[in-house]
């Protein structure tokens, strides 16, 4: 039976109604977390970037996101997903074992660095020691494993061509930075790298740089490591905007990069079962499941990840947060704690996901 004219003018008056109501309720959170990470952004110092999407309902929110951010261990994520897609690809066995070489090993967390040249590790321990541990060494014997132009080729699909710049090996970040103060030092071995990083990062680490090139402190380029640093990140290598990355993290719990099985794998070693109380977690409910994947480097902090991933993401919130010009570890983890804390006043508890 077709409608009278009154009854459809109704109809169409309370689907008008209901859009209005769904609209404002989005408007009405993205309105309250922006006020908040305003102020958060006032009272830290340097720059904060912000990307949130729910993706019950599509709806989506950016601050500073659709600029470049310097990514650090954030990579290592876009990495594991290349590594599980040869593996559904039957390229590389996640039981394969993958032979430490002296080329692989590079300074900071983990501790591959340290076994034996030779040594033996399988794909799947490493990659669970490249999310877990942050391994740096882990993650160069993966990217050697798949090749870093198939990483690139794979990340740009994830991350798209736009604002997206290559990423390299932790090793070539290191010889990047250095290569700031003297040229040579991007001919500098890797036992020579990390003999070098055995220095505390300011005026000790230049003069060990300096000692290793044999060359005297006249004859760098710049004085100290900030402003190598600066210099590297101006280049905008291994960076990406928030927004990219929230794509990425989107398509990833919702089933379309990897396998429901490595989906799981990835869920696991990015912590899905814990709970840290770490920068943006700390700011969560204990209650709310969260995998996440911190990046940090000198005056530089990210921490990506989607709350209730679970159930192909039909309830999951996707948050990628960065950092600039600040103490990478203490303001930067007050900061995240604090952004944590009004996502779960602007989200989860007027949802009800307390």
């Amino acid at each position: 039976m077709t409608p009278s004219a009154p009854r459809l003018r109704a109809l169409c008056l309370a689907l008008g109604l209901i859009g209005a109501s769904l609209a404002a309720h989005g408007a009405g959170w993205r309105d309250a977390l922006r006020q908040r990470v305003e102020r958060i952004d006032q009272a830290t110092p340097g720059q904060l970037g912000l990307y949130v999407k729910r993706l019950d309902t599509g709806e989506s929110f950016s601050y500073a996101a659709e600029r470049p951010w310097y990514l650090g261990s954030a990579v290592k994520v876009p990495i594991a997903i290349a590594v599980l897609q040869d593996a559904e690809a039957g390229k590389l066995g996640l039981s394969q074992t993958l032979t430490l070489q002296d080329t692989d090993k590079v300074d900071g967390s983990g501790s591959v660095v340290w076994q034996d040249s030779g040594t033996p590790d399988r794909v799947d321990a490493l990659l669970r020691r490249m999310l877990m541990e942050s391994d740096n060494t882990a993650a160069n014997m993966l990217i050697r494993a798949i090749g870093e132009d198939t990483l690139n080729d794979r990340a740009r699909r994830y991350l798209g061509s736009e604002g997206f710049q290559r990423i390299t090996s932790f090793t070539q970040v290191r010889r990047d930075v250095y290569g700031e103060l003297h040229p040579a030092a991007r001919r500098l071995s890797n036992a020579e790298l990390v003999q070098v990083a055995a220095k505390p990062l300011g005026p000790r680490r230049v003069e060990a740089l300096a000692r290793a090139l044999s060359v005297p402190r006249t004859e760098l380029r710049v004085n100290t490591m900030e402003e190598a640093y600066s210099r590297y990140y101006a280049r905008q290598l291994n960076a990406a905007p928030l927004a990219a990355y929230g794509g990425m993290l989107e398509r990833l719990v919702t089933g379309q990069l990897v396998s429901p099985q490595h989906l799981q794998r990835l869920f696991t070693d990015l912590k899905f079962d814990s709970y840290d109380a770490y920068r943006l977690e700390a700011g969560l409910p204990r209650t709310a499941r969260f995998i996440h994947k911190t990046g940090t480097q000198l005056r530089r902090a990210c921490h990506m990840g989607v709350i209730d991933p679970q159930d192909g993401g039909r309830a999951a919130i996707v948050v990628a947060t960065c950092a600039e010009e600040l103490d990478e570890r203490r303001e930067a983890g007050r900061a995240f704690e604090r952004i944590g804390r009004a996502i779960t006043e602007t989200l989860l508890e007027g949802a009800g996901r307390k």
